[in-house]
C-alpha cells in the first residue's frame, strides 16, 4: 500500500514537473503597463533581500545610430545624457561583422562572435545541419544556437530580476534562464508609436512593484534609425528625422525614469554605424565556382577541403572590393578565425560594397542593394562605429572615454549590478575610471544560485 502511495506520489510529481515550463510563463497583464506591448511573464522567484538593496540599470539599444549622429543632427536629450554622465565622442568599437544580432549579443555576453555563436545575421551551421537567420522565429526562440550568459541570465541566476522589452536572443532560454518579463518581437508592430511609447509605459511599470518582484535590470530595444540608414543612407533628411525621433524617446524615458526616484543608471548606446553604399551587388558565383557550397549571403561553407581550397584560390584575386582569407588566416584582430559558423574561405569587403554569393534564382526578382549599410570591418572604415552614453547614480560626471571596445560593456553592467560576471572577452579595467567607485569589488557578494527558481 505505501509503495502505490509513493508510486502515485512519484507519477504526480513528474507530470507536475513537466507541466512547469508551462505553468511558470504566461502572458501576464503587467499592473499599470501599457497593453499595446504585452509581456510575457516568468516565474523566476523573487528578488533575493541583497538584490532589494541594489541599484538599477536601464540600457537603451538604437540600432544602427552611427557614433556621429548626435553631434551632427542635434539629439540635444543624448548629448545632455552624456554631459551628466559619460560618453564616447569618438564612438564605441563593435565587434566585427558589425551587425545587428552578432552586435547586440556581444554587448550583453562580453564575448565576441565567434565565442558566443552568433557570427552574422544569418549563417549556417555544419554540426547542426541548419540555418539561423533572425526572421526565423523557431530559431531564434532556440537557444541552442546561442553560448555565453547573457545578463539577464546571469542576473536571474544571482537572485535578481530583469526584464527585456526586446533584445535579441531575450525571447530563448539560455544558459538556463529567460527574463522573468520579456516582449515578443514582432516586426510589423515594433515600430509603432504606440509600442515604441509603450515600452517606456513599461519600463515603468516594471519599477512600480514591489521590491521583491522589481527587475534591476531592463533592457529597451528601438530598431530606429537603422531602418532609415538603409532606405535612405546615413545622411539623408529621413534618417536625421529618425535619429531626432528616438532621441526624444530617450528623453522621455529618462524624465519617466526620474519620476520613479530610484537609483537607476541609464545606458544608451547602439550597435553599429552606418555607411552609403557604393556601386551595386558583387556576386561571388561570378568570380568562383561554387558548386557544393552551402552559403548565407556572403558566408561560404565547403563540404570538402579540396573545394575550400579551390574557391580560395579563385577567389584571393578576383576583385580589388573584397579581400578572402582561409579561416585560419583571418587576421586576429577581427577575432573571426576559429568559428565553423564563420565558413572557410572568409570574404571581406574593403569598402561599403554589398557581397552575397548568388544572385536570386530564376523567376525571383532582382532588387539593388540598399542605400546604407553596415557589417564592415570597423577598425577600417569608421561609419561602423556606434554611439555610447551613459548617467546615472554609480557613474561619474561630465567624463568622456576614447573609444573601446563593446565587449567591455558586460563587465561594467555586470558591476553596477553586483553581479560576477562570467569569463569574458571584455575587461572592467576599460571603464572602470567612468565608475564612481573605480571598479573595485564589494566587500560581502551575494553568492550565485546555479538553478532557476519556480
Amino acid at each position: 500500500m505505501h509503495f502505490r502511495i509513493r508510486e502515485l506520489l512519484v507519477a504526480a510529481w513528474f507530470a507536475l514537473a513537466l507541466a512547469l515550463p508551462a505553468l511558470s510563463q504566461t502572458q501576464d497583464q503587467l499592473p499599470g503597463g501599457n497593453p499595446a506591448l504585452p509581456l510575457v511573464h516568468v516565474d523566476n522567484g523573487a528578488n533575493s533581500a541583497a538584490v532589494q538593496k541594489a541599484h538599477y540599470v536601464v540600457l537603451v539599444s538604437l540600432d544602427g545610430f552611427r557614433w556621429d549622429y548626435a553631434k551632427h543632427d542635434g539629439a540635444t536629450h543624448l548629448l545632455s545624457l552624456g554631459k551628466q554622465g559619460v560618453w564616447a565622442p569618438e564612438g564605441m568599437m563593435p565587434s566585427f561583422p558589425s551587425l545587428t544580432f552578432p552586435n547586440h549579443f556581444a554587448i550583453v555576453t562580453g564575448l565576441y562572435p565567434e565565442h558566443h555563436g552568433l557570427v552574422a545575421n544569418s549563417f549556417y551551421d555544419e554540426t547542426k545541419q541548419a540555418r539561423y537567420a533572425i526572421a526565423d522565429s523557431k530559431a531564434v526562440t532556440d537557444g541552442s544556437w546561442y553560448s555565453g550568459v547573457p545578463l539577464w541570465s546571469l542576473a536571474e541566476s544571482q537572485g535578481m530580476r530583469t526584464a527585456c522589452l526586446f533584445w535579441p536572443g531575450s525571447e530563448a532560454k539560455i544558459a538556463g534562464f529567460r527574463p522573468t518579463w520579456y516582449a515578443q518581437f514582432d516586426s510589423k508592430t515594433e515600430a509603432t508609436d504606440a509600442e515604441e511609447h509603450a515600452r517606456i509605459d513599461n519600463a515603468v511599470a516594471l519599477l512600480r512593484l514591489p521590491d521583491a518582484e522589481r527587475p534591476h535590470f531592463i533592457t529597451i530595444y528601438y530598431s530606429e534609425p537603422d531602418h532609415e540608414g538603409h532606405e535612405f543612407g546615413p545622411d539623408a533628411p529621413q534618417t536625421k528625422a529618425a535619429v531626432l525621433k528616438v532621441d526624444a524617446l530617450v528623453g522621455k524615458l529618462k524624465a519617466a525614469l526620474d519620476s520613479t526616484h530610484l537609483p537607476i543608471d541609464l545606458v544608451v548606446i547602439s550597435d553599429h554605424g552606418m555607411a552609403k553604399v557604393d556601386g551595386g551587388w558583387i556576386t561571388l558565383d561570378q568570380f568562383a565556382d561554387l558548386t557544393g557550397f552551402e552559403a548565407a549571403g556572403s558566408l561560404l561553407y565547403g563540404k570538402t577541403e579540396e573545394d575550400r581550397a579551390r574557391v580560395y584560390n579563385q577567389l584571393k584575386k578576383a576583385s580589388a572590393q573584397f579581400v578572402v582569407y582561409r579561416r585560419k588566416d583571418v587576421p586576429a584582430g577581427l577575432d573571426y578565425n576559429q568559428n565553423p559558423r564563420e565558413g572557410d574561405p572568409v570574404v571581406i569587403a574593403t569598402g561599403p560594397y554589398t557581397i552575397r554569393a548568388h544572385a536570386p534564382p530564376p523567376g525571383k526578382p532582382e532588387t539593388p542593394p540598399n542605400a546604407g549599410m553596415h557589417g564592415l570591418d570597423p577598425h577600417k572604415i569608421p561609419e561602423m562605429k556606434a554611439s555610447f552614453f551613459a548617467a546615472g547614480p554609480d557613474i561619474v560626471r561630465g567624463r568622456t572615454v576614447a573609444t573601446f571596445e563593446n565587449v567591455n560593456l558586460y563587465p561594467w553592467l555586470a558591476h553596477m549590478l553586483g553581479l560576477h560576471a562570467q569569463k569574458n572577452d571584455g575587461s572592467l579595467n576599460v571603464l572602470a575610471n567612468t565608475l564612481r567607485d573605480g571598479g573595485a569589488e564589494p566587500e560581502n557578494p551575494e553568492p550565485a544560485q546555479t538553478e532557476p527558481v519556480h
